[in-house]
């Protein structure tokens, strides 16, 4: 055995720290990806709150009536045109270009009476900060708008036969973006 000798194997010094080095590189570069990442990512309460809130205000400008006719008018459950509108085209849904920007009859508002009664009504609805439908509950924080399009010339329809809602909902405290949720409301005259 003496003319033999065992070796002892292992890893030099120098080994050992060109290891250290490349797993130190590797390591910097992992958490300065994950870095920005982890401060950049939304909240998921305030996403969830947003996405809580367009979709609650979609449902309520959806389930709306959308008619000929104001909902007010008398002719409203039985008119199939503009001019089956007491007052004629004056009291219907579809004055005004390719986006409804104001409430029909003029004066109508979501937490005042008298309330929005219609989908129409809604276009050019503003809210900053967010309440419910009777003023109460306010979001510190978030702010909600909605537009109201003429679509029906998307789905093969006269244009004022189809709206498209799209309800966008902000948050101004940090970088979330914008949720923007959308639906079409399609005329089923006379009926709502």
């Amino acid at each position: 055995m003496s003319a033999r000798r065992c070796l002892q194997r292992g890893i030099t010094l120098v080994e050992l720290i060109v290891f250290i080095v490349v797993v130190s590189v590797g390591i910097a570069g992992v958490l300065s990806a994950i870095g920005p990442m982890v401060r950049d990512s939304a909240n998921p309460m305030i996403r969830k709150q947003m996405t809580a809130v367009a979709e609650s205000l979609l449902l309520e400008i959806l389930r709306q009536p959308f008619t000929y006719c104001d909902p007010d008018d008398p002719a409203a459950i039985s008119a199939t045109s503009t001019a089956g509108c007491t007052g004629g085209a004056a009291n219907s849904q579809d004055k005004g270009g390719a986006a409804l920007t104001s409430p029909t009859p003029a004066g109508e508002a979501r937490l005042a009476a008298p309330l929005f009664d219609n989908v129409a009504d809604y276009g050019g609805y503003a809210q900053n900060p967010v309440t419910d439908i009777v003023g109460a509950n306010a979001m510190a924080g978030y702010g909600v708008a909605v537009a109201v399009n003429r679509a029906g010339a998307t789905f093969g329809l006269a244009p004022g036969d189809a709206l498209h809602v799209s309800v966008t909902v902000s948050f101004a405290g940090g970088p979330e973006a914008p949720i923007t949720l959308d639906g079409y409301r399609f005329r089923y005259a006379p009926r709502y």
